[in-house]
């Protein structure tokens, strides 16, 4: 079956290569004509920046959480808005207030500035809508009942000279203000406060929120457009040093959307200099020295090709209504670099075809040879990017999808568009012309009288009448360093066993650095590092992480409340919230039927009220308790004729949720707890939606890499045919794999939707270099594995290096962005090609020479010419033949001439009739034998008695025995 698809493979790409051969002007035109078609797609290019979209489950159960509550508790922004009771982040702006002198902002000078910030806010206008109609935030503000939401912590500026003195205290966590009535609930306000005997005596930090309607599109769009205005007034006036006493950090809900296109879009202007490199790279890295054979422009036309083919991949993808995100502005690099792979293959096949032959024999055997190589590339990182589709994570799997478009595209363009600028450059070769002027020129056999500028620049190509001349012919000493350092480095014992004690400590440190690994993506990770929404979560993150979330519990089902049974389960799942060790006490509890049956039984005898039945119960709950102002208004909802309640709702406050992974425990736990009541129960908050990500992101990578590996063994042993091969294969795969997920947490990368994306890609990338190597060793013909392994670095060495090299250069931009999302990228990026080159360089052919096929064969022993004469009788002198077996001490080591053409990838820096591994071994041959030749023309020139002396049998024929041998020896050489 393996060979059967390698067959195929050959002869289908051998007929396409010869075809376009012979019209190859078809075959740039349609590409170009089709990628101009695509390109049309752009203008119905439509970004999505929605953060929640992008970077949570698409089916998370807080999504489904939040659909129960939205289901019984929908928001009203207009009358009944309540900020502890929201399912969306709405429309709103934050402001966290430190002060500029000292740590306290208790003072009436930064209380006089935080009316002066407050003014700047309420008087922060747009101009919106059709009839261009100007509004201030008292005409969009979310309101409860018809007043707009307060920071009525402002209103502690009456009282603040007595606080100040000392006369009165400020009692924590809530106080009535003695001059305006309010409640105060300082912790919703206050940041890291400093409490002694109850009392509050020092406030490091505080926030002030504004929240404007989004009930409709219209008001939401017009409440978007506020945030702008919210955001530039308040960064006007810190930057303009209007606060003396006070320093903000301003932050609104646009703020992720407005920082994760800034971000993503940093990376933009690096791409004409990384194109630039890439093609300075390729193009040095496709030349030799002779200038007829070099390809600096076919080079340059790779990076055409692969950019050709990411634009038609991308437009193409917005045709088939694809959204476009800002993560996809990473993928072009990538899949340049994988386009330049390809170019170095096809290019290398291209050197190792005979001269003399025709262009289209040429090219069809160019393609035949490379047929495997660039299909099995292509192949695994498609694959491995169609498992990214399979992904929850809507970022993941349109990265994939877009990231998949350009490969397959990068594909058939090299396979046509560069396969016919091959053909062209062909035939400039078969006229000996320049291959950048595209003159004619002389070979280096023909430019003897030429001056040395002229050799140096020039000279290049073979002489018709003497294609074969060794000065035409340039080797390259950096395969030739593989074959003959490297592989024998490697095939002694002690470098060996370094080798492997040397992984043993790489697997040590991944697996240790998988125990560090942090879950989940931080919402600073999406901003660049000087945005001013990094100061704001940094305050956050230190100051406001006692009392962080305050969680909504709902209760819904056939439940008659006047039940005692019921309200005791009630109770019972209030009492388990709070014993969780992430929820705080029964202070911060809001219940209104705790508090409403705690009021009944305290006032029984005064109220004269019965709650025994249902009827009773819910007159006297709408009478006494759930009157407009009161908020548990907010958390009762009646059936149609007001005679059931359908649901009911409580919050319990989280407590001291310093971190993501104690987060992912908080929701763990609370989802815990609601499963195992015997209610029908739903416990939410806005930011479980991006917790979930917590919840799914490591499963689903595991998941990932699984079912990678085993497609990827599937596909290498579909080409290469061992299934020992392919086992490794596999498990340089997992190897890998493991190695990038322990050291990327070393390097302070989360296991995040980003970095899954990356750990897919890699499911592809990894098994780029390691399958090659088997694919050399397997179709090795030498007969041990340490000669295996010399075949397999000779054909491969080079080309892993360039490879890595070429997306190493191709992600470099990436660092220079300031950007976490980029650094990921590169990170990782870096991580696979460092290990995946390692692991095909270096520990892939100790394992294959130890445990692979053919490593019990230890030395080659050729008995062909010894079996002629029966043990222990010998020949007496040297032999002519190219199989050469010798025994005395001085003879000489046989030579074997074999066939050395490349097994793999190949390289850009070739010979062309045959790798220059055959060639030197071949002169090489011919230099020992004439050298052979003429020590035995003259050893038997010389006198007999040093004849004698020099082949002295030691005893078992005697020198008259031999005589007639040497006489039948000396006639025929005479």
């Amino acid at each position: 079956m393996v060979c059967r698809v390698d067959e195929l493979l050959a002869r289908w790409f051998y007929k396409l290569g010869v075809r376009v051969a012979m019209t190859p002007g078809y075959f740039i035109i349609v590409p170009i004509l089709l990628s101009l078609l695509c390109i049309t797609g752009y203008q119905r290019i439509h970004y999505q920046m929605d953060p929640e979209y992008l970077f949570s489950p698409e089916n998370g159960d807080g999504k489904h959480e939040r659909a129960v509550v939205e289901e019984f508790f929908k928001m009203n922004y207009s009358s009944r808005f309540n900020p502890t009771r929201i399912t969306r982040a709405g429309r709103f702006g934050r402001v966290i207030i430190l002060p500029k002198v000292g740590d306290d902002l208790l003072s009436v000078e930064v209380w006089r500035e935080l009316r002066l910030l407050d003014s700047i806010v309420r008087n922060s206008s747009i101009v919106f809508g059709e009839e261009k109609e100007r509004f201030f935030y008292h005409d969009i503000c979310a309101r409860w009942l018809d007043n707009c939401f307060e920071n009525d912590i402002l209103n502690l500026d009456k009282i603040m000279d007595e606080v100040v003195a000392g006369t009165l205290n400020l009692t924590f966590p809530i106080m009535i203000n003695p001059e305006t009535w309010d409640a105060h609930i300082f912790p919703v306000y206050f940041g890291g406060p400093v409490v002694r005997d109850g009392f509050i005596v020092k406030v490091p930090s505080m926030q002030l929120a504004y929240f404007v309607n989004a009930d409709s599109k219209y008001q939401d769009e017009r409440g978007a457009m506020w945030e702008e205005a919210f955001l530039e007034a308040v960064g006007a006036a810190e930057d303009s040093g209007v606060f003396k006493y006070i320093s903000t950090a301003r932050f609104a809900s646009r703020t992720l959307d407005i920082e994760l296109e800034r971000n993503t879009q940093s990376v933009v202007p690096y791409f004409g200099s990384t194109f630039v490199i890439m093609a300075i790279f390729s193009t040095i890295t496709c030349m030799m020295t002779d200038w007829v054979r070099s390809k600096p422009l076919l080079g340059v036309l790779g990076n055409v090709s692969a950019a050709m083919g990411t634009v038609a991949g991308f437009g193409l993808a917005i045709y088939c209504g694809i959204d476009f995100i800002g993560i996809n502005l990473v993928s072009p690099l990538l899949m340049c670099s994988i386009g330049i792979d390809d170019t170095f293959v096809m290019l290398a096949s291209w050197r190792r075809t005979p001269v003399t032959d025709s262009v289209a024999e040429r090219l069809g055997k160019t393609m035949s040879e490379a047929a495997v190589s660039i299909t099995i590339t292509s192949v695994t990182d498609i694959i491995s990017l169609w498992i990214g589709i399979l992904s929850p994570f809507p970022s993941i799997r349109i990265f994939c999808l877009y990231s998949s478009f350009a490969v397959f595209f990068i594909f058939t363009w090299h396979i046509t568009f560069f396969a016919a600028c091959m053909a062209i450059s062909g035939y400039s070769e078969q006229e000996n012309r320049h291959s950048i002027c595209c003159v004619k020129v002389l070979p280096v056999s023909q430019s003897g009288d030429k001056s040395w500028l002229y050799r140096v620049f020039c000279a290049g190509g073979i002489n018709p009448k003497d294609p074969n001349n060794r000065l035409d012919s340039p080797g390259n000493m950096l395969m030739n360093y593989f074959r003959d350092s490297l592989a024998p480095c490697l095939s002694w014992w002690p470098v060996k066993m370094f080798v492997l004690i040397t992984f043993i400590l790489y697997l040590i440190g991944a697996c240790y650095g998988l125990t560090t690994l942090q879950e989940g993506l931080q919402r600073r990770k999406l901003s660049k590092a000087d945005s001013y929404s990094i100061i704001f979560y940094d305050r956050e993150d230190f100051y406001f992480r006692e009392f962080p979330y305050r969680m909504q519990v709902v209760v819904n089902g056939d439940l008659y409340f006047s039940d005692v049974k019921t309200q005791e389960k009630i109770e019972n799942l209030t009492q388990a919230f709070e014993a969780s060790p992430y929820i705080s006490n029964a202070l911060y509890t809001e219940s209104w039927l705790r508090s409403f049956i705690g009021y009944i039984n305290r006032n029984k005898e005064y109220l004269n009220t019965s709650i025994d039945t249902e009827p009773e119960f819910i007159e006297a709950l709408n009478d006494l308790w759930l009157f407009k102002p009161n908020p548990f208004s907010l958390d009762v909802k009646f059936n149609e004729n007001k005679t059931r309640i359908v649901a009911m709702r409580f919050m319990v406050q989280a407590v001291n949720i310093s971190d993501g992974n104690m987060e992912k425990d908080m929701v763990r736990d609370l989802r815990r707890i609601a499963r195992e009541s015997d209610l029908n129960v739903t416990v939410f908050h806005p930011y479980f939606v991006f917790f979930d990500q917590f919840e799914l992101v490591k499963p689903t990578s595991i998941q990932s890499m699984i079912v990678g590996a085993v497609i990827m063994m599937i596909i290498s042993f579909i080409f290469i045919p061992n299934f020992i091969c392919s086992l490794w294969v596999a498990f340089c795969i997992v190897s890998i794999e493991t190695g990038v997920a322990g050291y990327m947490a070393l390097w302070d990368v989360n296991l995040d939707s980003i970095s899954m994306i990356n750990l897919i890609m890699c499911i592809g990338f990894s098994v780029d270099f390691t399958a090659h190597i088997c694919y050399a060793y397997m179709s090795s013909k030498a007969e041990t594995s340490n000669e295996k392994i010399k075949e397999s670095l000779y054909a491969l060495g080079l080309p892993i290096f360039q490879g890595a090299m070429s997306t190493i250069l191709g992600v470099i931009a990436l660092v220079l962005a300031d950007s976490y999302i980029f650094f990921v990228f590169f990170k990782m990026i870096f991580l696979v090609i460092l290990f995946g080159a390692l692991h095909g360089m270096f520990l892939l052919p100790v394992l294959l020479s130890l445990f692979g096929p053919g490593s019990c064969k230890r030395k080659k022993v050729d008995l062909v010419i010894a079996e002629k004469f029966p043990h222990p009788y010998c020949i007496p002198h040297p032999q002519f033949s190219k199989h050469m077996v010798t025994y005395e001490s001085d003879a000489l080591p046989g030579k074997y001439i074999t066939d050395d053409r490349d097994l793999g990838l190949g390289t850009s820096g070739e010979d062309s009739s045959e790798s220059s591994s055959s060639k030197s071994q071949r002169r090489q041959v011919e230099d020992e034998d004439e050298r052979q030749r003429q020590r035995y023309l003259d050893g038997w020139r010389r006198p007999s008695h040093i004849r004698s002396h020099s082949y002295h049998n030691g005893g078992y024929l005697s020198d008259e025995d031999v005589r007639p041998w040497r006489r039948s020896y000396d006639h025929r050489f005479t």
